[in-house]
């Protein structure tokens, strides 16, 4: 598939010709705001229920934001888990699940979980670089590095459940 930018696509099929740059502003700001609400999984149930999701226009309105993950426009998003519920959104099983109520509840409570527990582990990381870091000697032209957490190996029960729906679909 070829790849789509804000310039060269608009969901309607049309591009946008002659939008001023007034225009242009407002739009990047609706649609960034809109984006980032979509890191909301409760935002996204609201959006399922009312039947947003069976819409053609409106699924392919998703599959325009997808160039919000280009650096260029990633750099302005606060909340960059939205650009993961953007792409589960372009799989039609993940839509069809998200009507339920208590799916979106539980991804809700993971994503909770998973801030809790990183900040947490993350701060350790950060207590144990520092402590190293003050082992070195003061002369020393090296720079220590503090490690970041990294990606367990076996996914939480949310990851296993959202990735479910992705199962046979190639990343």
């Amino acid at each position: 598939m070829r790849r789509m930018n804000r310039k060269q696509y608009s969901y309607h099929g049309v591009v946008e010709a002659g939008e001023t740059e007034e225009a242009q502003k407002l739009r990047f700001q609706v649609e960034l705001e809109f984006v980032q609400c979509l890191a909301n999984p409760n935002y996204i149930n609201f959006l399922a229920q009312r039947g947003f999701f069976t819409k053609d226009t409106f699924i392919n309105y998703l599959k325009y934001l997808q160039y919000w993950k280009e650096p260029d426009y990633a750099k302005y998003l606060k909340y960059p888990m939205c650009l993961y519920y953007l792409d589960l959104l372009q799989y039609e099983s993940f839509r069809k699940e998200v009507v339920n109520s208590q799916c979106c509840k539980f991804i809700d409570d993971q994503m909770i979980l998973h801030w809790q527990h990183y900040t947490r582990k993350r701060m350790k990381l950060m207590e144990t670089g520092v402590s190293q870091q003050g082992t070195h000697t003061p002369n020393s032209q090296t720079s220590s590095v503090i490690a970041l957490p990294q990606p367990s190996a076996t996914p939480s029960p949310a990851t296993n459940m959202i990735n479910g729906f992705n199962q046979g679909q190639k990343v």
